[in-house]
């Protein structure tokens, strides 16, 4: 690739505080340009970031803080269609890329834009309806306009197709890569964590925010379709805050008189994701729409087994390392979860083989993927029609 080619990134979704690396969109962010310059040395970059975002620190990226903080969306919006314009006059890439959803309006330089799932149209009550309008329309024309879209599965490129009526053969794919730090921890450490925390010897974890697309209500079913002494032997943790419309998983463990065996331990820090999944008997994840589901991989990187809803991106990312189940089928479930709960040497393989697919899903690759994508835009890869 030739030393002219210059890319700029929209990277205004970066959090602001310094050693906060969510999940999420900022996660993909912040690791896609951490890795982004060993992929291609020969391409150079500028990142365009809120005041006060803290992007990866490499020699080769070039950073342009806005002069105001664009954390709130209203501002972020105002910065992305009234500045960014002036910016990439004042940089001239030959190529932006659009980070997040949107490119903007005014702009005569071709583009990429990355979409990581499209639940502002298929649950349009998450969001407030300015928003939602904002995203619904942008998205939709960037994608149209830009030279390339990259979902961050195939589940999300096939909805694009389906709901946009993209072409399939203008997106690209660029998965997540799981963290370094998600791996088996040592048993003292993970034992002391779990004394902590005055978790149960054995549990069944799910991390997630508490909505109704994390589909809990099912899974509450399901664990209390189990026998009472399995139940009491190995216990129920929802952890992360409250979303929208939770009153259901509250009601469910009511109804059904779970409280002594599920806990509810609210938002888990960042830094103690490890230690929860390698805590946990098995990772539970009975979500109906996902754009990737990186939870699932980090678990499996830990090596603790998982079970996971059989639609949306999640059978991509669990492969077949553990139980895929219909998400409205409560019995699927209890049957599932007692097998997990009884059978040892299938933990134990689960465990293996849940390791060995997580490994599969790395930065490097990511932003191999993402590079191609560049070539393709600008016209260094024959596009395939």
């Amino acid at each position: 690739m030739s030393t002219t080619n210059h890319v700029g990134l929209n990277a205004h979704l970066l959090v602001a505080q310094a050693g906060y690396r969510s999940a999420g969109i900022n996660g993909y962010i912040y690791n896609l340009l951490a890795t982004l310059p060993d992929a291609d040395p020969a391409l150079a970059y500028t990142v365009f970031t809120g005041q006060h975002a803290y992007p990866p620190d490499h020699a080769r990226l070039v950073v342009r803080r806005s002069a105001w903080r664009t954390e709130r969306p209203v501002r972020r919006i105002l910065w992305e269609q009234a500045v960014q314009p002036a910016a990439l006059r004042q940089t001239r890439p030959d190529l932006l890329h659009a980070l997040a959803f949107v490119s903007p309006l005014i702009n005569w330089i071709p583009t990429v834009v990355t979409v990581y799932d499209l639940s502002f149209m298929h649950y349009p009550e998450l969001l407030p309806a300015a928003r939602r309008l904002y995203l619904r329309t942008l998205t939709r024309w960037s994608c149209q306009r830009a030279r390339r879209v990259i979902a961050i599965s195939q589940s999300t490129a096939a909805d694009l197709v389906t709901t946009f009526g993209l072409p399939a053969h203008k997106i690209d794919v660029a998965v997540p890569g799981v963290g370094a730090q998600f791996h088996p921890l040592p048993p003292a450490e993970v034992e002391a964590f779990r004394q902590r925390q005055g978790l149960p010897e054995r549990f069944l974890l799910f991390l997630g925010t508490l909505e109704p697309r994390k589909n809990l209500p099912v899974l509450l079913r399901a664990y209390a379709g189990l026998p009472v002494q399995d139940r009491q032997a190995v216990h129920l943790v929802l952890g992360g805050g409250k979303g929208w419309m939770y009153d259901d998983i509250f009601r469910t463990i009511e109804t059904h008189h779970l409280g002594d065996t599920v806990h509810l331990p609210g938002y888990v820090p960042a830094d103690d994701l490890p230690l929860w999944y390698n805590a946990a008997e098995a990772f539970v994840y009975p979500s109906i729409f996902e754009g990737f589901g990186l939870p699932v991989v980090e678990a499996m990187a830990c090596g603790t087994p998982v079970l996971v809803s059989d639609v949306s991106s999640l059978p991509e990312a669990a492969g077949d390392t553990g139980y895929r189940l219909p998400p409205e089928n409560d019995q699927s479930w209890t049957e599932a979860l007692a097998h997990v709960i009884h059978d040892a040497e299938w933990r134990q393989v689960a465990s293996i083989r849940a390791r060995e697919r997580a490994a599969q899903f790395t930065w490097s690759n990511t932003a191999a993927c993402t590079v191609a994508s560049y070539r393709h835009a600008l016209g260094l890869i024959q596009e395939k029609n």
